[in-house]
């Protein structure tokens, strides 16, 4: 028996959570039992491509401006799947799942697909199509068990969903406190002020707008500065923002970065302020790396940061109380030390890639078409 051929379909492979994990978990699968190939449709998205393929994954891009050219892209992926004798699809996200269930229903190519949200958080037209066409499928895998549990309650699908937590690779995400040193040397940072840091993609969903709210009251009373990583729809507004404020000193933005174990290692606590949240992949790097965790109770945030234990959690779209629980911390440098310790040892007991891909490994073989 050869090897068994996966093709992951998603939309881009810039630099967002679902993106992350695929060049993460590549490292860590079975090559001599697995192939993998990736296809995606922004070309401008392409932070990640080079990472898989230096990882041995074989990347194939059908450029599309739009979901509706995206979908238009069935017969070429349905080629791509007949040339290169794929056994399963692995499809992430609402369009890319669209898209992999229509292939699903022509060619009968096992689909397994992966819920990074729970559904109440998507667009009505999105949800309807979710649930319409989610039967036209093979299996569904809820990164956490409030994604899984909005599944059953939403959709109330007949195929079988599985829970399958996202996890980290706690070997490669290691705070490095001479990378911390050169980062903060680099933004002018001062070695003994409180770093508060985040890495997201800049849109709504993120909340980077009371992020800043919340630092900006924590400023007021503390020398902190704060390392916003990355881009997206919001950052002119963002930017504006912190003009305004007159933070432009305090609140860094070195843009998008696909290599972050640097800038982790330069934070002492990581704040999200999501208004909603499936279970973030920065989080768990962010706990890996030892990173004091302080973030709104969003979804599945919930799961991995259990209270008061690895980081202090506030209500949703709460600066206030954001502000107050990292002022906690730089007042209890113990504290802070203390939750830095078990956010590591929380991932490492609970959230380990390792045990994901096998996890996968094991669907993969279960639903191949071999």
């Amino acid at each position: 028996m050869g090897k068994i051929k996966v093709l992951h379909i998603i939309k881009s492979l810039g630099r967002g959570g679902a993106e992350m994990l695929l060049p993460e978990t590549l490292k860590l699968h079975d090559h001599g039992n697995f192939e993998f190939h990736y296809i995606y449709f922004l070309p401008w998205k392409n932070q990640m491509v080079s990472v898989i393929e230096d990882n041995h994954g074989t990347v194939m891009c059908y450029s599309a401006k739009n979901n509706i050219e995206m979908m238009l892209k069935m017969n070429n992926v349905i080629e791509y799947c007949k040339k290169e004798q794929i056994n399963i699809i692995h499809s992430h996200l609402p369009w890319s799942g669209f898209l992999a269930r229509s292939v699903f229903a022509k060619a009968g190519i096992p689909v397994i697909y992966t819920e990074h949200n729970i559904q109440e958080r998507y667009h009505i037209a999105t949800r309807l199509l979710n649930k319409f066409t989610f039967n036209s499928q093979s299996l569904a895998l809820g990164v956490s068990k409030d994604v899984s549990d909005s599944i059953a309650k939403n959709i109330k699908p007949r195929i079988p969903v599985k829970t399958l937590l996202n996890g980290v690779n706690t070997e490669n995400f290691i705070k490095n406190a001479d990378f911390g040193k050169k980062i903060k040397i680099e933004f002018n940072i001062p070695e003994n002020a409180t770093v508060i840091g985040n890495i997201a993609v800049f849109r709504k969903q993120k909340n980077l707008d009371l992020w800043i709210e919340a630092f900006s009251i924590i400023a007021k009373n503390y020398e902190v500065y704060g390392l916003l990583v990355g881009a997206g729809p919001e950052e002119q507004f963002l930017k504006q923002k912190i003009e305004r404020l007159g933070l432009e000193n305090r609140i860094l933005l070195p843009g998008l970065q696909t290599d972050t174990i640097a800038y982790f290692s330069a934070m002492d606590i990581f704040m999200m302020s999501s208004n909603f949240e499936g279970l973030p992949i920065a989080l768990l790097e962010a706990m890996s790396m030892e990173c004091a965790i302080v973030a709104t109770a969003a979804g599945g945030v919930r799961e991995v940061v259990t209270k008061d234990s690895e980081g202090l959690l506030s209500k949703v779209n709460d600066a206030e109380t954001l502000a107050r629980n990292v002022s906690i911390l730089i007042d209890d440098e113990i504290k802070l030390i203390e939750l830095q310790k078990n956010a590591r040892l929380r991932v490492q007991n609970s959230f380990s890639l390792q045990t994901m891909v096998e996890s996968l490994e094991v669907c993969y073989k279960e639903y191949a078409e071999v």
